[in-house]
């Protein structure tokens, strides 16, 4: 007879679950370091030079399955120190949105900074770092040729530049040209890396030069290579968020598709298709590489006996004929989840930014949640004029619910007494039950069911607040600078359960002795989890209780002025 309130302790717990199981999923192996040395001061060029390299089909290797042999660059002309090796190995780039290091052993990006995203609110001028190689993390964009003709095999090509820093001037792209110094004769190679102001695509491309009297053939490919540690800021107080880390990609079947790093440990995975993307993902920002749209590419992701993951592509091989000059291009994003930008470089790319089964849900949330900040210009205030939206869309239904409640609590001494009446006897009590339900034109379902149809719309904003990066270090007032971390003095997480316990006050008390105690603790549990929950996340719990409590309360006080019946 109590059908209400076991299906709203059953919503509260599956909500609980829901929120839980955010905290517990996609958790790296490896612990996080907190001390973290920048690639320029620690790095070990000949470390860095070693490669893991895709091997081309029926072509025999020279190397072990799965890696390159390590560079020896102490054997190089050039360099006759470490310390000459280090500055003639790098190149840097900086432009408005990007900080990149390029090495010149392979022509990888081997650091990438975001200065339009800061490290953190302390240090506004130390940019975020996504790709890097040093003590602490091996996250880095590699790229080139293997093959029969191959110049990445069975050691990584040897590049030279102009010039070993690039600043663009007046808003205008750089291109940092690369030749190649150690192919085999009368084959010429030129790398380029262009960037864009104001984008974080890079265009990788190409330049064979065959003046050989032979056909050259090579396969291009490009991949992620990253351990498995976890990202920097990265929470590991095992209660705070734990998004998804590990690769992605899109295929026909499947237009977005994940591996964590457990997965790719577990089972290496392939597949030939046109066009597509494979990318890297961690909390808010990702690194993909995105082919040519109209080639038939070869994707993978696998790991490698020394532990590290890979996710990349192989191409269609590239044959330059005797006297010809063959091209290769492919681009390489390094950034923010930003979905709208996202969607313009590659289909379905815009889906690394994770709103779970609920997208569709999801999607106009964050487009309301955007618009109004544009106007606001606060994402806090913007989070609590959603919070109303939300509120008034589902009013007349979280009106039934209450209303229903209200109705419940009124006749709980009429309730008791057919209890007592019929004691044991189960059958003719649920008789009464049923006449009193009938009699007071009450709804059993009516308090639960507008809960439980709410739920999806309260599951698909708590994954649009974890995962739009618009949020991150987006400061509210006062004390909160940041919504995308916890509430660092936890006034918002008590002031959700204090209003979740003043709620309980208005709903008609259990009559099963464990269904109150389970209902009592439910403020301090929740109060709990949300200690560690973004700010803004709580922040909108919190305004979603104060208005529900409101609503309630007048609902409530006006069934229980209408007097008996």
């Amino acid at each position: 007879m109590d059908i209400q309130r076991y299906l709203l302790i059953a919503a509260s717990a599956a909500l609980a679950i829901m929120l839980l199981s955010e905290w517990t999923t996609f958790t790296a192996d490896n612990g996080h370091v907190e001390d973290r040395v920048r690639l320029a001061e620690t790095r070990s060029p000949a470390s860095l030079s070693t490669s893991v390299l895709p091997t081309p089909p029926n072509t025999p290797s020279t190397t072990a399955p799965d890696e390159l042999p390590t560079v020896d660059i102490t054997d190089r002309k050039d360099a006759t120190t470490l310390e000459d090796q280090r500055s003639v190995s790098l190149i840097t780039v900086t432009t408005d949105t990007l900080q990149v290091v390029i090495d010149r052993v392979g022509g990888d990006i081997v650091e990438a900074a975001l200065p339009r995203f800061p490290d953190n609110l302390d240090n506004p001028d130390l940019p975020f770092v996504i790709l890097e190689a040093n003590n602490t993390r091996t996250y880095v964009a590699q790229s080139g040729f293997v093959g029969r003709d191959g110049f990445d095999v069975p050691e990584r090509a040897i590049y030279s530049s102009d010039k070993d820093t690039y600043i663009p001037r007046n808003d205008e792209a750089v291109a940092v040209v690369l030749t190649a110094i150690d192919v085999e004769p009368r084959i010429s190679v030129t790398k380029t890396f262009t960037f864009t102001p104001g984008s974080y695509v890079i265009d990788v491309s190409y330049a064979i030069e065959n003046n050989s009297a032979r056909r050259w053939e090579a396969v291009p490919f490009a991949q992620l290579k990253r351990d498995s540690s976890l990202p920097p800021a990265a929470d590991t107080s095992g209660f705070g968020m734990q998004p998804f880390l590990g690769a992605a990609t899109t295929t026909p079947e499947d237009r977005f598709k994940k591996f964590s790093f457990d997965d790719i440990a577990d089972e290496p995975w392939k597949l030939a298709q046109s066009g597509g993307w494979i990318a890297m993902m961690q909390h808010y920002f990702l690194s993909a590489w995105i082919p040519a749209s109209d080639q038939t590419h070869n994707y993978f992701t696998r790991q490698t006996q020394a532990g590290f993951n890979i996710a990349g592509f192989t191409s269609p091989p590239v044959i330059v004929d005797p006297g010809q000059i063959g091209h290769y291009s492919t681009q390489f994003y390094v950034g923010p989840k930003d979905q709208y930008a996202l969607a313009e470089v590659s289909p379905h790319l815009d889906l690394t930014i994770d709103y779970g089964w609920l997208w569709w849900i999801a999607q106009p949330l964050f487009w309301l949640l955007t618009n109004i900040q544009s106007f606001v210009g606060n994402w806090g205030l913007a989070i609590i004029l959603l919070t109303v939206l939300v509120k008034g869309a589902f009013f007349k239904l979280s009106a039934t619910s209450y209303r229903s409640m209200a109705k419940m609590r009124k006749v709980q001494p009429k309730m008791q007494t057919i209890r007592e009446e019929h004691g044991d006897d189960k059958q003719k009590q649920s008789q009464a039950m049923m006449e009193l339900y009938r009699k007071e034109k009450i709804n059993p379902m009516g308090g639960c069911l507008p809960i439980l149809i709410q739920m999806p719309v309260f599951i698909a904003l708590y994954w649009v607040l974890m995962e739009s990066v618009e949020l991150r270090q987006a400061p509210f007032a006062l004390w909160i600078t940041d919504l995308s971390v916890m509430d660092p003095y936890f006034v918002l997480p008590l002031m959700m359960g204090a209003s979740m316990f003043f709620m309980q006050r208005l709903n008609p008390p259990p009559p099963d002795p464990m269904q109150a105690k389970i209902m009592q603790w439910l403020p301090v549990i929740f109060t709990f989890f949300f200690l560690w929950f973004p700010a803004g996340l709580v922040l909108y719990w919190v305004v979603n209780n104060l208005l529900s409590m409101t609503q309630q309360f007048i609902i409530t006080r006006g069934i229980e002025r209408e007097g008996p019946r």
